[in-house]
């Protein structure tokens, strides 16, 4: 568990504003408290594209810009916050001047959210992928140096829904219930970048902050400065934690790294120690829970640590297809059923002959015979080719028409039983047809001539292993013949 081991509260006496690093990456967006303003930076656009290139052209009212290459992703910073109470919660961000007395920052932001940090789902993946839109945003020209949401302190401009051409660069407060966690994204969309940082001063207002700034927003999260779990996929770009962010700031003597790469409570690895190692970088696919210790010229403790999790593309060996009902493995003969059993610990949803992906790994009704499944990490880390299993089972109906398809009757999977025999009825009793199981079935026929539309009996015959022990297994079912 995180935790914050000191008295260091001392450290942020007097101080009126905190200066934050950046993050230009969602992942490792840096948690923040509404009790100061925040001193920061858009810097880049990150080491990770946080919007998929080829499927994000837009998100709320961000977009793509003239040069078709281009992301709406440019020079970036990203935050991450915690409700602490009910209420109503706003920010104000304010460019600064980058040299001199020139502003020249053209910086809009997306707000995404509510999240819930209890399901354990990749937050910015669904940001990535634009399953989560902007529940705020603006994309306008700033008139002034301040945009966010509430109420522009230049004009007193109330914010409103975003309109394209409304010139309000601010948009409306939101409602937030204690524990939602929202991600910040601040964009600097100006031409003239030039690599510089462009600095902002961000705010948070609401009714929330005017009654207690020190519980509107959860400051415990601050305490886990190296961010939020992170999941990523296998071959993403580095991930580099920083020890910068703690309540320590510059005041530290030593920094110590530790891994517990099962994630069993043993830090079994020392990855680096010493005043000067300030960062970590993680590389694919290096999963486990990193720990950062930092004493300080205080003679006080602080850590923290974050779990890393590395998915790699589903491939067949990551599911067991475990055929619950069929005529090999159960009693049961109608419906059939089967279910997808990860192997280790895949998040996945499931794809049945090409019907819509479920979470759920149990399918009822699987037709007989020949079947195929698409698993998708539901973590954004790629999708399968089909994978085939067979159901061992007897088609309801065929129809014999000459038309290439369900010509013949036969049980699917048939050459899986041991000693089958099958043999076919009228609904009168009489036997129309014993064939072997090396053909294609019956085509409908008896002495050469069409039977007619009507249902029809068979009975298969076939031994089966129980436990070791080789029972005589009949089955007696009835099937359609459609003309």
């Amino acid at each position: 568990m995180r935790a914050l081991f000191c008295a260091i509260c001392c450290f942020l006496l007097g101080f009126n504003i905190a200066t934050s690093q950046n993050s230009p990456d969602c992942r490792t967006a840096i948690p923040v408290c509404a009790d100061m303003p925040i001193n920061s930076a858009t810097d880049g656009s990150g080491d990770i594209d946080d919007f998929d290139p080829m499927v994000i052209t837009q998100s709320g009212c961000l977009e793509k810009g003239s040069v078709a290459s281009a992301n709406i992703e440019n020079n970036t910073s990203w935050y991450v916050f915690r409700a602490g109470t009910d209420g109503q919660i706003g920010f104000d961000i304010e460019a600064l001047p980058a040299s001199g007395t020139i502003v020249t920052s053209e910086l809009d932001f997306a707000l995404y959210g509510p999240f819930d940090q209890t399901t354990g789902q990749n937050f910015c993946s669904l940001v990535g992928n634009g399953s989560a839109q902007p529940i705020r945003c603006n994309y306008e020209v700033n008139d002034t140096n301040f945009t966010g949401i509430g109420v522009n302190p230049i004009d007193g401009r109330v914010g409103a829904p975003f309109v394209v051409g409304s010139q309000n660069t601010y948009d409306e407060y939101i409602d937030v219930i204690a524990g939602e966690v929202y991600y910040l994204f601040i964009n600097n969309y100006n031409t003239n970048f030039n690599g510089d940082p462009e600095p902002f001063q961000l705010t948070f207002t609401g009714s929330s902050v005017d009654a207690d700034q020190n519980t509107a927003l959860d400051c415990t999260l601050r305490d886990e400065f190296l961010g939020l779990d992170i999941i990523a996929c296998e071959g993403d770009p580095d991930i580099v934690l920083s020890a910068l962010n703690s309540p320590a700031g510059p005041n530290i003597a030593n920094i110590t790294w530790e891994l517990d790469a099962d994630d069993d409570g043993t830090y079994e690895t020392v990855l680096a120690t010493g005043a000067g190692q300030t960062e970590w970088t993680v590389t694919s696919p290096n999963s486990g829970r990193y720990r950062v210790t930092i004493e300080t010229t205080f003679a006080t403790v602080i850590t923290d640590d974050i779990l890393i999790t590395f998915y790699a593309t589903p491939v067949p060996g990551d599911i067991d297809i475990v055929v619950l009902d069929d005529l090999v493995n159960s009693d049961q003969t109608d419906p059939y059923n089967v279910e997808f059993v990860p192997v280790g610990n895949g998040n996945y949803e499931y794809s049945l002959n090409g019907g819509d992906f479920q979470t759920d790994p149990i399918f009822l009704d699987v037709p007989p015979g020949l079947n195929s499944v698409v698993i998708n990490d539901v973590n954004g880390c790629g999708t399968s080719e089909p994978i085939d299993f067979l159901v061992v089972g007897y088609p309801k109906f065929f129809t014999p028409n000459g038309d290439s398809f369900h010509d013949f009757w036969n049980v699917q999977g048939v050459d899986q039983l041991d000693n089958p025999r099958i043999f076919i009825f009228d609904r009168f009793g009489k036997l129309l047809k014993e064939f072997p199981t090396n053909t294609a079935g019956w085509d409908g026929t008896f002495n050469g001539r069409d039977m007619p539309s009507s249902d029809y009996w068979f009975r298969l015959d076939y031994d089966r292993d129980d436990n070791g022990v080789v029972v005589a297994r009949s089955v007696r079912r009835h099937f359609s013949l459609v003309r």
